[in-house]
């Protein structure tokens, strides 16, 4: 029960045939040996199409476009902003001084107060003291006059077309059409329309179901021959023709269709690392090593003299004079720092203050001697006798 647990599981087998496995291997090496070639072309020009691009086309645009800047670009930048932009402007004040300013003027202080005054004005006091005043008078009599007389006008002419013409039209169509054209309806109803329905209803409707009836039979008697016809030659077609078809299609061009698009995968993979590999052996051989070559006999040992011979000593002079400037300028602040002390000393007086000392420069010096010793006890602050204490160091 554990063993059956612990076996591998069973590779999965593919479903391609013993015809399958003859063509892949052969014609995998035939599109290899015809991919080659072209791969290698491929490559070969993919990389002289970056060396081009890298060496030659791109320093040339960068040259080409510096040249353009300088020969086109800036003199014309500066055509435009010393000569073109003051023409332009004393031109622009030319045209505003010859074509605009004259008509604004004579539109602004001649045609416009010589219309205001001359038109606007007594057509204004002639409608306000003239025309308003006749109107309202117009209006006056319309209302007064005028409108009552239409009115009774209006109200006669109505009455007379009314008694003239509206009444004996309404009194023949009430009295004489009306009844008339009820009794030709009921005569065509009765004599015509229903003997009409009677005979479609009970006569002619029948007589259509059966023809329909029949018709229908017939047409499904020749349907049923012909689909039986129809089913015996797709038959035959599919025996005959669609199934070898479709083997044919599948156990065969279908595989080796496959195989042929495998074998163009594979073939320009396998090239392309056969390609990269010549071209990197290429690019050794060819660069690579007089490169490192050149390195190695050249560009080291001078490297080597230059920094023993010139940048360390440099280096060490360097550092000796940064050393030297900083200690100058230190002794410089340090003394003139004490020489600022003593004048304001020697104006407003005091005491002299003790020299600060700097961390860690407490020295331990023997009790009557001069000499500092790093093991020995401190001597006291105060002492009688003035004495000297050496930098440790």
């Amino acid at each position: 029960m554990e063993y059956g647990k612990h076996q591998a599981p069973a590779r999965y087998e593919s479903g391609d045939g013993c015809l399958t496995t003859l063509v892949r291997i052969p014609v995998r090496i035939v599109v290899l040996v015809l991919v080659l070639p072209v791969r290698m072309a491929w490559d070969a020009l993919v990389a002289g199409a970056r060396a081009a691009d890298r060496i030659l086309l791109r320093p040339l645009g960068r040259a080409l476009a510096w040249l353009f800047e300088v020969l086109a670009v800036i003199p014309a930048r500066w055509l435009y902003a010393q000569v073109l932009t003051p023409l332009g402007h004393g031109l622009r004040w030319l045209a505003m001084a010859v074509f605009v300013w004259p008509w604004v003027a004579l539109w602004r202080y001649v045609v416009v107060p010589g219309v205001r005054y001359g038109i606007v004005v007594p057509v204004t006091w002639v409608y306000a003291h003239v025309l308003t005043p006749t109107g309202h008078g117009l209006l006056w009599i319309r209302r007064a006059l005028l409108d009552p007389a239409g009115r009774g006008i209006a109200t006669a002419v109505k009455w007379l077309l009314t008694v003239v013409l509206v009444m004996p039209v309404v009194l023949l169509w009430r009295y004489v059409l009306k009844p008339l054209g009820l009794t030709v309806a009921w005569l065509v109803e009765h004599l015509i329309v229903l003997p009409l329905v009677w005979t479609y209803r009970e006569l002619l409707t029948p007589l259509g179901h059966g023809i329909a009836w029949l018709l229908d039979l017939l047409v499904r008697g020749i349907g049923a021959g012909c689909q039986g016809l129809w089913a015996g030659v797709r038959w035959l077609v599919t025996v005959l023709l669609v199934i070898p078809v479709v083997w044919v299609y599948r156990r065969i061009l279908a595989p080796v269709g496959r195989e042929i698009a495998a074998a163009f995968g594979v073939a320009w993979r396998v090239a392309g690392f056969v390609s990269r590999a010549v071209g990197r052996a290429l690019a050794w051989h060819l660069v690579g090593a007089p490169v490192a070559w050149a390195y190695r006999t050249v560009c080291t040992p001078v490297g080597h003299f230059l920094r023993d011979a010139v940048f360390a000593p440099a280096g060490r002079a360097a550092l000796a004079v940064g050393r030297t400037a900083r200690l100058t300028l230190r002794t410089a602040r340090e003394t003139v720092r004490q020489a600022r002390r003593d004048a304001w000393r020697a104006l407003v007086g005091g005491t002299r203050e003790p020299e600060p000392r700097e961390p860690g420069s407490v020295l331990a010096r023997t009790l009557g001697s001069t000499t500092t010793v790093p093991s020995a006890a401190p001597e006291p602050e105060i002492s009688l006798r003035k004495e000297k204490s050496v930098q440790q160091g």
